[in-house]
């Protein structure tokens, strides 16, 4: 007997399973605009160096400057390209009036001196009405900082990954679940207020740490009060809460032009999440672990409760309880932290599996999504885009882990949209069509995959260090994504080398996959001493079949 089966006996999946995913689902959903906000709220519009003053005089030219509309005036002022349009970071020396009087098959400025813009841009504000691009004017020389910002936001998501997930552990997940949401509705409440651009990227290091805090600790909350059978299904409510908050800031950004605005429209919720928060009950196995029998005793009954079950809910003293979760109540050790990952030989290996996994989705992820922001249309059309494709992606995900298991799904996941962007490596750059529509199918397919790997690692670590690894693969997913884009400089050696680099590494992630134990309908692990005695029974376990598995050579060269 084990948690499941006491899972089974207070309701299985009831009414408080429904309340308490559908509530982390909302957050979810709007923790996800905080990742990708800044396709809106850092846009680039076009821009030119800004025209001083019309009223500038014209010399010897016979010209009424207050007459004559800003686009006519631009001409005498900031250099024009072929296609007639202004230089967004040039402007010339002085004012070349003779340029009014020609067409622009006549005007011939490559003789002309230039500079770079004196008096600041003038910005096309038809998409976007202000943006921290256009507020803080980073474009030309400071266009860098745009991609700073975002990177300073990953930073503080990793950061998250490697603190939070350990306190999660350590102290509760309720406890660092609270904490995040509050941490997050009040550094992003902030951020709208930011008076410079500095304290911008400092708030939004801070949000990125609590993002990162809550999505770990209420993953591992619904997995932990989830009986086996239905794991498949609510396991994936993150990653789906994800899809559908990609279609919601769409729409939120829409009809929100300012950045300022559309800060305070995603971040203000949280402080409703903050308080729901509070009814969430804490994870009894996390408690069991950790010795808090009559804490857990008490969250049992209360879910039983809530799912019509006070009569079975009653019925289970501390007794019982200990009867089934013997080997987690007779565990001693009660602190874990990331070396445990490696200590014994089954954790080791599976974490190194994991951190491949975790880093070749990620990598592979994030160096699609800088191609598919080439589509030219709308940033709003492209958003829904995106978000659409992860919907028949993942649904595609969830049928195979249920009807396959995680393991060879988590391959497929990897191996097949590894070798459409090696694929694509190939194809000729005039063929768009056929490029876009293979890295739209391998970014769909590899969303799937964070997908699947969210859930596999969960149930292939212990409770004692679910969160430590899941935070450590978090981070490695990190480093993935922060790796991404420097490969895009490889293109200037060969055309195509990116989309190589891109590619093998899922595959080769795909076939590691292979060497990881399954865990469909396996119930979850509480201590690293019975997930080591689990894995050394099947090693022992003999084979009638006379079959090599992966797991049999994989053990026999570790």
């Amino acid at each position: 007997m084990g948690f499941s089966d006491l899972l089974d006996r207070i309701g299985g999946l009831g009414r408080y399973q429904f309340i308490s995913t559908s509530l982390i689902a909302i957050s979810g959903i709007i923790m996800t605009s905080h990742t990708i906000m800044q396709n809106f709220s850092a846009a680039v519009p076009d821009h030119h160096c800004r025209i001083p003053n019309k009223t500038i005089p014209a010399g010897n030219w016979n010209i009424t400057t207050s007459a004559l509309d800003d686009q006519t005036l631009l001409k005498a002022f900031v250099p024009h390209d072929e296609k007639n349009k202004p230089s967004r970071c040039l402007q010339f020396t002085e004012p070349q009036w003779h340029l009014l009087f020609l067409n622009q098959s006549q005007a011939d400025t490559s003789g002309l001196q230039t500079e770079p813009c004196r008096h600041g841009w003038t910005y096309n504000r038809q998409e976007f009405s202000e943006t921290i691009v256009t507020e803080w004017d980073l474009v030309c020389d400071l266009r860098h900082l745009k991609q700073m910002s975002q990177t300073v936001y990953m930073g503080g998501v990793l950061a998250g990954s490697l603190i939070l997930s350990s306190l999660s552990d350590k102290f509760g997940r309720c406890k660092i679940l609270t904490y995040s949401y509050l941490k997050l509705a009040v550094s992003g409440t902030c951020t709208a207020f930011s008076p410079s651009f500095g304290i911008f990227c400092f708030l939004r290091f801070v949000a990125g740490m609590a993002a990162s805090g809550a999505f770990l600790s209420y993953i591992s909350l619904i997995i932990e009060w989830t009986p086996i059978k239905y794991r498949t299904i609510l396991g994936t409510t993150g990653s789906v809460s994800f899809s559908i908050g990609q279609l919601v800031l769409a729409g939120i950004a829409y009809g929100i032009r300012d950045w300022r605005t559309l800060q305070l429209v995603i971040s203000v919720p949280f402080f409703i999440c903050f308080f729901c928060s509070w009814w969430i009950s804490e994870s009894a196995r996390w408690q069991i672990i950790h010795k808090k029998l009559n804490e857990a005793l008490k969250q049992i009954k209360r879910v039983a409760r809530i799912n019509g079950h006070e009569k079975e809910g009653e019925a289970i003293t501390l007794e019982v309880l200990k009867e089934y979760m013997q080997d987690e109540v007779q565990s001693n050790k009660k602190l874990y932290t990331v070396i445990d990952l490696f200590r014994t030989p089954y954790m080791r290996r599976t974490t190194l599996c994991l951190m491949i996994l975790w880093c070749a989705t990620s990598f592979g992820f994030y160096g699609l999504l800088m191609d598919l922001q080439r589509f030219g249309v709308s940033v709003f059309l492209v958003q829904v885009i995106f978000g659409a494709i992860d919907f028949p992606a993942k649904a595609f995900c969830i049928f195979l882990m249920t009807f396959i298991g995680r393991r060879i799904t988590q391959a497929i996941l990897l191996i097949v949209p590894g070798l459409l962007v090696l694929a694509n490596a190939f194809v000729p750059y005039e063929l768009q069509t056929l490029r876009t529509a293979l890295a739209v199918f391998g970014k769909g397919l590899l969303g799937a995959s964070f997908t699947c790997v969210y859930l596999y690692t969960m149930e292939l670590y212990p409770t004692v260090i679910r969160q430590t690894g899941m935070g450590f693969g978090s981070t490695m997913a990190r480093v993935g994504s922060m790796t991404a884009p420097m490969v895009m400089m490889l293109e200037d050696y060969l055309y195509g080398l990116p989309l190589m680099v891109y590619g093998a590494l899922p595959v080769i992630a795909g076939v590691i996959a292979v060497f990881l134990p399954e865990t469909r309908n396996v119930p979850l692990p509480d201590t690293i001493e019975y997930v080591e005695a689990q894995r050394s029974q099947e090693k022992r376990k003999p084979n009638t079949k006379g079959e090599i598995t992966p797991e049999v050579l994989l053990s026999s060269k570790l």
